[in-house]
């Protein structure tokens, strides 16, 4: 399923799933209105535990967007790497504030957003991992 902007908004029609990775809620809300608005539904999650619980039993889930710095154990960079093992066409976007990615930890498809960003900057990478 190819997200598109407004996919999904007439009645019936399902809405591609995007999980959220953040543990900022403000970042996460601003985030989410805007993939809303985009046509996605969004599955929240703080922490990459909870999200790789979620990978596992959702498979519904069309993409994942992540934040680098989480709550927990496990960071964005590791997040990325095993939701790409779980699932290898998964498309990726991880966010740091770091102004470049780790390329020894980045899943190799994965697209990577430097902050500060807008939420319809993280948007334009989703599109782009989603037709890559």
């Amino acid at each position: 399923m190819k997200a598109e902007s407004g996919a999904g908004d007439g009645p019936g029609q399902e809405r591609p799933v995007v999980l959220v990775v953040e543990d900022e809620a403000l970042t996460i809300m601003d985030l989410s209105d805007v993939l809303d608005a985009a046509g996605f539904e969004v599955l929240q999650s703080a922490s990459a535990e909870r999200a790789l619980g979620l990978l596992t039993g959702r498979t519904d889930i069309v993409a994942l967007i992540t934040d680098v710095e989480l709550s927990g154990k496990t960071d964005g960079f590791d997040l990325a790497r095993a939701a790409a093992q779980m699932r290898p066409d998964l498309p990726i976007v991880v966010v740091s504030g770091r102004t470049k990615p780790d390329p020894d930890r980045m899943p190799a498809r994965a697209r990577f957003v430097a902050r500060p960003c807008r939420g319809d900057d993280i948007l334009e990478e989703l599109r782009i991992a989603m037709t890559g």
